[in-house]
């Protein structure tokens, strides 16, 4: 075994051990609960499902009373600005300037989720296949009909309809929108020079909705429409969500495999835990799903909460944790990623 495994392998040990022990500390506090240590977080819609599962499992088993509100990334950003609130959540890696006006705030990945292309093209049955190229020229309105013969040369057989295409998109800050862009920005120099990446793109044409159950709702409602949302949404509308073709020339679809897969092709994590696994290598495989994001908690490095809050961070990356994100499709972060998670939670001091 190398001394890089031996490292890694030593401090998932020495992780694990203290979570175990932040997880004992709480469930020993669960009969005796504190109305006093009250932890409110705000930020990601992308995440939600999963902060509410967290919440719901914590609340009871702890002296905390951990509550959180769905109100979009660049909202969360902005409330752990103001301190506001405990924690802010955002699926997009904060930038310089985000940094510098949290104040010695610190960015911790807790979960792993996908970005789901959502449709709505009634009467086919078959799951449609797109590229990274013809989701951009849908939103870059080049792409306007869905019998286009771009999107009927990669879909044989399917019967495709000619019906308009309408876009949607987040009209809030949203991470998941940066996630959706900076993909888009890679795979296409238009989309890159046009729009961008940010968590609020300029698209130029179509329909903004807020909120990922806003977008869900426009689509569920609009013949035609293609947007985008974390695949928990798609699910909880019985929406259709396309296969995207990732680099290794597949056409791959969200969820947990797909991943798992593209977060396996990140090996060296940045000091500042911003990490970007959108359009994996070809090395990462054929169910590599290339639309794949990270979401972190966004945390003061000094909080009049600090006990309370790193023990609840400290569950959510536990095997407890991570497994309450499965059955919402969330994929259980890496080894690695809860090890750098653990030692920037051990950096947040009362204050």
């Amino acid at each position: 075994m190398s001394r890089k495994k031996l490292t890694v392998g030593v401090l998932t040990s020495l992780v694990a051990v203290v979570i175990a022990s932040a997880l004992a500390v709480s469930a020993g506090a669960g009969t005796a609960r504190s109305t006093d240590t009250n932890i409110v977080g705000a930020g990601s819609t992308f995440a939600a499902p999963l902060y509410t599962a967290w919440y719901q499992y914590y609340n009871p088993r702890s002296e905390a009373n951990v509550s959180y509100n769905s109100v979009g990334s660049g909202a969360g950003i902005a409330s752990i600005t103001a301190r506001t609130v405990d924690f802010g959540a955002s699926d997009a890696p904060l930038t310089p300037d985000q940094f510098s006006n949290c104040k010695d705030c610190v960015q911790i990945p807790l979960l792993l989720g996908t970005t789901a292309v959502l449709y709505n093209l009634p009467g086919i049955a078959q799951q449609v296949k797109l590229t990274g190229q013809i989701i951009s020229d849908m939103y870059l309105g080049n792409v306007t009909q869905w019998d286009a013969p771009a999107i009927k040369s990669i879909n044989p057989g399917v019967n495709l309809p000619s019906l308009k295409v309408t876009p949607v998109y987040r009209s809030d800050g949203s991470g998941t929108s940066y996630n959706f862009a900076d993909y888009l920005s890679k795979v296409s120099p238009a989309f890159a020079s046009k729009v961008g990446k940010s968590t609020q793109p300029p698209f130029p044409l179509g329909v903004g909705a807020r909120g990922s159950s806003g977008v869900a709702g426009v689509v569920k409602n609009t013949p035609g429409a293609v947007g985008y949302a974390d695949v928990a949404y798609a699910l909880a509308n019985k929406l259709r969500f396309a296969k995207v073709k990732n680099k290794a020339g597949a056409f791959a679809t969200p969820g947990i495999r797909g991943a798992t897969a593209a977060a396996a092709s990140v090996k060296k994590i940045p000091a500042d835990n911003g990490i970007s696994i959108v359009d994996p290598p070809a090395s990462a495989g054929r169910i590599a799903y290339p639309i794949a994001s990270y979401s972190w908690a966004i945390v003061p490095v000094q909080s009049k909460q600090a006990a309370a809050l790193k023990r609840f961070l400290l569950f959510t990356i536990s095997k407890p944790g991570q497994a309450l994100g499965v059955k919402l499709l969330y994929a259980p972060i890496p080894d690695n990623i809860r090890v750098a998670a653990a030692k920037t939670i051990a950096k947040v001091k009362q204050g």
